[in-house]
């Protein structure tokens, strides 16, 4: 699919906006993202996580009103988490797609965005991300896959994006993880869910330096190689052995 609009231009002045999803892409794959981000070609995208999308709406609301009561959730309460949901005038816009947590990096004149799902503050006065996540899965969730590392950069970023809004960010950001019980006798119009709070502790060390690549990698006129380990280039190269257009 081939788009002509907020393409990158080397020579452009304005700022131009790259969300944490797009970052993701890159350290995916450069090539990927330069098909994206410079020329206009962007990945088949897949179905909306409708399920996930309401998991989400449910847990800002039920966690909405314990922050309007400046009282710690349940969830948080029993894992030992020393923190409420935290008041920020700021939090709504935080929140929201294409809005979200906003950094001009001024050397790559980027300006890097990502919307969180919630901010804690802990009694220590430090604040703390937050993340939802839905599955449904036998056994207990858990941070140990390899594609999980998804997870903990989306983290990171958002811990990036925040100290660079002036907050004082704990290293240990928190997964509300809910896993729908496959186990049950039946459906009877409902699925249960078992939540697991799971910490993580972040280290966004690395942020400055990819954000500096993709801006490089986008810059420069050649496309990049094709990553060994990349689906949709190998896909894409098999394909054109075969296709006739």
């Amino acid at each position: 699919m081939s788009r002509q609009r907020n393409l990158f231009d080397p020579n452009g002045v304005r700022p131009y906006k790259l969300s944490r999803t797009r970052l993701e892409n890159f350290l995916d794959c450069a090539r990927c993202f330069y098909l994206d981000r410079r020329l206009g070609i962007d990945a088949p995208g897949g179905p909306p996580f409708t399920i996930n999308a309401a998991v989400d709406t449910l847990l800002k609301r039920e966690f909405d009103a314990y922050r309007d009561r400046a009282e710690p959730h349940p969830y948080m309460i029993k894992a030992g988490i020393d923190a409420v949901p935290a008041e920020h005038p700021n939090l709504n816009v935080w929140r929201q797609n294409f809005k979200g947590v906003q950094h001009h990096h001024e050397k790559t004149n980027l300006i890097i965005f990502g919307a969180i799902d919630d901010l804690w503050r802990g009694n220590d006065g430090r604040y703390i991300v937050a993340d939802y996540k839905a599955t449904a899965k036998n056994g207990e969730v858990n941070l140990d896959a390899d594609w999980q590392i998804a997870y903990k950069r989306q983290m990171e970023i958002y811990q990036w994006l925040l100290r660079r809004n002036g907050l004082d960010v704990d290293p240990t950001a928190w997964f509300v993880y809910c896993n729908g019980n496959l186990n049950a006798d039946g459906f009877a119009e409902r699925v249960d869910f078992t939540v697991k709070m799971l910490p993580y502790e972040g280290d966004d060390s690395w942020v400055e330096g990819a954000i500096v690549e993709a801006w490089e990698t986008l810059c420069r006129d050649e496309i990049p190689a094709a990553e060994s380990d990349c689906d949709l280039c190998a896909y894409r190269k098999d394909a054109t052995t075969v296709e006739e257009w």
